[in-house]
């Protein structure tokens, strides 16, 4: 099991600029492969970011279609174009964990880190309709720029699921 260092943070609301996907799981790339080309839009419209790129599951579904953003923070949007769209991540409380290791590893440390917060006691800002989890505020940004160190089995990916009120 990996070793992960959960924790409760406050988190303030995050402007953002995203794309959004209708995805199956095994097909993840059609969502990830956007981010370049919203990193693009943003860089050509002159904006600053404010953190790492990252993807919010709105809903998951493991057996269907889930509905994804590919997104970046961004100090001050550009008006929004075609399939770009802008928005603000929840402010509130949060855990979070940060994943060292390849993407396809992900899913043993979401296992742990869920664990563990039952074991806290705490309660997600999720519902599950018809087997489909709707989620307030779930976030993995991806923390290792690719182009600095290609190797994915180094790669920090950190997560933010965000908490009940």
């Amino acid at each position: 099991m990996p070793e992960i260092q959960p924790a409760v943070v406050e988190r303030e609301e995050q402007l953002y600029a995203f794309i959004r996907g209708s995805v199956r799981m095994n097909a993840f790339a059609s969502i990830a492969d956007r981010l370049p080309e919203l990193v693009a839009w943003l860089t050509g419209h002159g904006a600053e970011f404010n953190g790492a790129p990252f993807f919010r599951f709105n809903a998951i579904n493991m057996e269907g279609e889930s509905e994804v953003e590919a997104g970046v923070p961004v100090i001050a949007a550009p008006e929004p174009e075609g399939d770009i769209r802008i928005a603000m991540l929840p402010a509130g409380r949060y855990v979070t964990a940060v994943h060292v290791g390849h993407p396809d590893k992900l899913f043993g440390t979401i296992t742990e880190l869920r664990r563990w917060a039952e074991r806290e006691g705490l309660e997600w800002d999720m519902t599950v309709v018809d087997g489909v989890e709707r989620w307030g505020c779930r976030v993995e940004s991806y923390l290792t720029d690719p182009r600095v160190e290609p190797e994915m089995s180094k790669w920090e990916i950190g997560l933010a699921f965000r908490l009940a009120h």
